[in-house]
């Protein structure tokens, strides 16, 4: 049975009409409508400058793009991290409101090309060069100043034939040729997608999904590879149980990327576990939160984008942060079944978790950011041998869609963050060995099931720029296991047993 959350009024639940395209084989239809959600900093490596192309009347673009400031930051003091967070999160909400011109002002710009390029990427690139000082200023006082930060100031639109409308002093800020590519086959599936269904083959509000972010998952071919595993592995695994958010603990925060700061993340979260949790919350708040998980010892705080059905009809949040005010709309899901599996390394034993460690997987900015940092995982029940990174499944009649969120299982033995978020954790490689200088810890492996009515489109939050992508899927973990449990859990994963 399907399960939505409950809502404290019906009277705004209209039932808007969808156009409905026809994607792939056995009949199966996806309505094309909209919905949105990010964080976290990703590996963004930047690129020369290139000859400005400029925007032709009458041509059609998809999003803002704008690099990473996070990822010219390469440290950041403690005494300084505050602050830093609290600008880079406002930066996120200067491109929210950028993009809110943009899509409001559309057609205006294809008429006038000028226009963009004065009315939104002038006015964003001062706003950004000011937060980039007072980054700056910040680090300055404690420590070596940073160099370089402004060239990160100016950004771009992205065109839907892939060429992009560049700031005078800026950039190419797409990352390597792969993601270009990436780019160029949704920006060129988007601009074939015009005029098909409502906001122009672009969703509700013109936002995405559109038809070509879906795939049938029949028509994938297995692709799953697990690594072999070697006499010293650790081959156990520990279940939590913390519940499928049946309370429905929602907020657009994100304590890990933007603490302090409401709205931090604009897009509506998901939370299991910790009910300490939102942007204000401290270790000692998560230390003596209440938890949803049936094993008090875990007050561990688990939690991701909410998945919205796009049927026309809307939720509570409708005219509030995170929901329609960030462009994220529609009916929110609840899953049908969460699962949460901590497993061992294939080729060591693994050694406990610092309590209080942040870990981020999945970058829900990899539409522009390019997708070093992509972690998604998209499939459906008896198909989970096809794994899909950048569409959403179209999953045959009796099958749920999965998402799949598989953290890093690697440390650095020291810190329970870093200043970009990541480089305190990594992924094993594909032997399931950790970089040197990383020691390997219990791999959360998050498995989120929904039953989505056949026919009905879905998506993920997000950043309203980001355009409801499957690929800027992403999960966020703290641990706040008591020490005796997370003994006990390694103890059984290197024990090779299976302990709930």
């Amino acid at each position: 049975m399907r399960r939505t959350r409950k809502r404290s009024t019906l009277a705004n639940r209209a039932i808007a009409a969808s156009a409905a395209l026809i994607l792939g084989g056995g009949g199966l239809i996806a309505a094309n409508v909209y919905a949105s959600a990010g964080e976290g900093w990703s590996g963004w490596s930047g690129s020369s400058p290139q000859q400005q192309k400029p925007l032709n009347a009458g041509q059609q673009m998809s999003t803002i793009d704008c690099p990473e400031v996070a990822n010219g930051l390469r440290d950041v003091p403690q005494q300084a991290r505050a602050e830093v967070d609290r600008e880079l999160a406002t930066m996120d909400t200067q491109i929210t409101e950028a993009y809110q011109r943009f899509a409001d002002q559309k057609e205006q710009i294809q008429q006038d090309p000028a226009f963009a390029q004065n009315a939104i990427l002038n006015p964003l690139k001062d706003k950004r060069v000011a937060a980039i000082g007072r980054i700056v200023i910040a680090i300055d006082r404690v420590a070596q100043r940073p160099n370089g930060l402004e060239s990160l100031a100016p950004c771009t639109l992205r065109a839907d034939d892939a060429n992009q409308v560049k700031d005078q002093d800026g950039g190419d800020q797409n990352g390597d040729g792969q993601d270009q590519d990436q780019g160029q086959n949704q920006d060129q599936d988007q601009g074939q997608d015009q005029g098909q269904g409502q906001g122009q083959g672009q969703g509700q509000a013109g936002n995405g999904p559109v038809a070509a972010d879906f795939v049938d998952i029949q028509n994938v071919q297995p692709n799953v590879r697990n690594p072999r595993q070697l006499r010293g592995a650790s081959r156990g695994t520990f279940t939590t149980d913390c519940g499928r958010n049946e309370n429905g603990k929602f907020n657009p925060d994100n304590v890990i990327v933007a603490p302090g700061v409401s709205n931090g993340a604009h897009h509506m979260h998901d939370y299991v576990g910790n009910q300490a949790n939102d942007a204000f919350a401290s270790d000692d708040d998560l230390a003596n939160g209440q938890t949803t998980c049936r094993n008090q010892g875990d007050r561990s705080t688990y939690f991701w984008p909410v998945l919205r059905l796009q049927n026309g009809q809307n939720e509570n949040d409708a005219n509030a942060d995170g929901g329609g005010n960030d462009q994220n709309v529609g009916e929110i899901l609840t899953p049908s079944q969460v699962t949460m599996n901590f497993v061992g390394s294939p080729v060591s034993r693994v050694t406990a978790m610092p309590k209080f460690l942040r870990i981020i997987t999945g970058d829900a900015k990899a539409f522009t950011n390019g997708d070093a940092n992509a972690n998604a995982s998209w499939s459906c029940t008896g198909f989970e041998d096809r794994q899909l990174k950048d569409k959403y499944p179209i999953c045959p009649q009796g099958s749920q869609v999965v998402r799949t969120f598989t953290f890093q299982s690697c440390w650095d033995g020291q810190n329970t963050d870093s200043a970009n978020h990541r480089t305190h954790v990594a992924f094993a490689d594909g032997n399931g060995r950790c970089p040197n200088g990383f020691q390997a810890i219990p791999q959360l492996v998050q498995r989120i099931v929904y039953d989505v009515p056949q026919g009905t489109v879905f998506a993920v939050d997000s950043f309203p720029e980001q355009l409801h992508k499957p690929i800027t899927d992403h999960g966020d973990f703290i641990n706040v296991f008591n020490n005796r449990l997370m003994q006990q859990m390694v103890n059984c994963i290197n024990g090779g047993r299976r302990c709930a």
